[in-house]
């Protein structure tokens, strides 16, 4: 086991490893962006990676490690055998292009793994910290490529035009001589299919969900975290239990009594199931930020002459909007992102939320490229809201679990 621990061994493999993986996301990144063919190659990803995982080892300079890394690369595309093949359609720039992305790709993060790492026998820790490092790059490329490949192609699919998507569906790249004329995908869904509206009623619907769950979560959660009685414990071990049903057991019940009272096509009936999904796992995250708050401080409250009600109103949710706001920012993505329970209840075009009219595209008489576009604007409000208070709602609840 010790002989697998040298510098010498461990550098050459993770180098090779480092470089299929960088060669295979290029690869795959340069094929969408271009439109031409290029693939992943064994033998150039044999020879630089190995190349650079021992060198990585030696030189300190990462400039140095990526621009060989570049150069080397370029030199093999030029007698194709680099670790990216191409095929036809592949420009002298594009090769460059290539070349350095990985040069970039390969060199810093193979100096950020081994830089630094004696060349001869690594000790356990040193070669755990070089295979926790590999597997956490790897990871993150993987899972980025996940995320990142299908919102690419579906985003490309909507500024395609008809022509162009029959001539060649796979082509992913845009036309951008097209001008204003890239988004007529969008301005067709608006004037003819009624996307603002979706829009509107998938918004009001969400900031209602939300307004009930919290009305309802907030009491439950604070009597379980710091009132006594009979059941408290058995009440709070069992609030996850409705929220692991799965919603298609019950779909058939709720349609039908949703049908025989009349509720089925109505947003008001949407108001009512969807708080049912939500107020369990809001319960569940609000009690255990309600316990690791001061109690102390409610107390002197009450010693004040303070109602329980006045308390909670006054106290405990002042110290607890963090909290609040992170369960309302997880609430609305729920219900804005919700397809079942709207595609069955709701017929009606004119009462569609987002998620109901984006499927209503997924027909043969609407161009592909319309149901995309459907799909890019329902994912982007909540991406852009998610990700624009990710970061706050982070901050503030590690702020409020130690107030007091």
């Amino acid at each position: 086991m010790s002989a697998l621990r040298k510098g010498n061994i461990v550098g050459p493999v993770i180098g090779l490893l480092w470089l299929l993986v960088i060669a295979t996301t290029v690869a795959v990144m340069m094929s969408f962006i271009t439109g031409a063919a290029f693939r992943p190659g064994l033998i150039g990803s044999l020879l630089i990676g190995t190349g650079l995982g021992a060198a990585a080892l030696r030189v300190k300079d990462k400039w140095l490690l990526i621009g060989g890394g570049a150069v080397a690369t370029f030199v093999l595309m030029m007698i194709d055998f680099g670790p990216v093949l191409t095929g036809d359609g592949v420009t002298f720039v594009h090769k460059i292009l290539t070349a350095v992305l990985i040069g970039i790709g390969a060199g810093w993060p193979l100096h950020s793994m081994l830089g630094g790492h004696p060349t001869g026998e690594m000790n356990r820790h040193e070669f755990e910290e070089i295979v926790i490092r590999f597997l956490t790059g790897f990871g993150y490329v993987f899972f980025t490529a996940i995320v990142v490949i299908p919102f690419y192609v579906m985003v490309m699919t909507s500024l395609k035009s008809q022509q162009a998507l029959l001539q060649n569906p796979l082509d992913f790249t845009v036309d951008l001589s097209r001008g204003w004329g890239l988004f007529r995908s969008y301005h067709e869904l608006f004037r003819d299919f009624n996307f603002g509206s979706y829009l509107w009623t998938s918004f009001i619907v969400s900031v209602i969900t939300v307004f009930v769950t919290l009305l309802f979560s907030v009491p439950g959660a604070y009597a379980v975290a710091r009132l006594r009685f009979r059941g408290a414990a058995a009440f709070s071990r069992s609030i996850l239990m409705i929220y692991m049903v799965p919603m298609i057991v019950v779909a058939l019940p709720i349609y039908i009594v949703f049908s025989m009272t009349g509720l089925r096509n109505s947003l008001f009936g949407l108001v009512l199931i969807y708080p049912v999904t939500t107020i369990p796992v809001s319960l569940y995250m609000l009690q255990g930020y309600f316990r690791g708050l001061p109690a102390e401080v409610e107390e002197a409250g009450l010693m004040d002459g303070l109602s329980r009600l006045a308390v909670i109103w006054k106290i405990t949710l002042p110290l607890s909007l963090p909290a609040l706001a992170s369960v309302s920012l997880y609430v609305f993505m729920i219900a804005w992102n919700e397809f079942l329970l709207a595609f069955m209840l709701l017929d009606d075009p004119s009462k569609f939320t987002l998620t109901r009219g984006v499927a209503s595209l997924n027909s043969s008489e609407v161009p592909r490229q319309h149901l995309m576009a459907g799909a890019v604007i329902a994912t982007v409000p909540i991406m852009v809201l998610f990700l624009g208070l990710e970061k706050f709602m982070t901050k503030g609840l590690t702020a409020g679990s130690v107030k007091g």
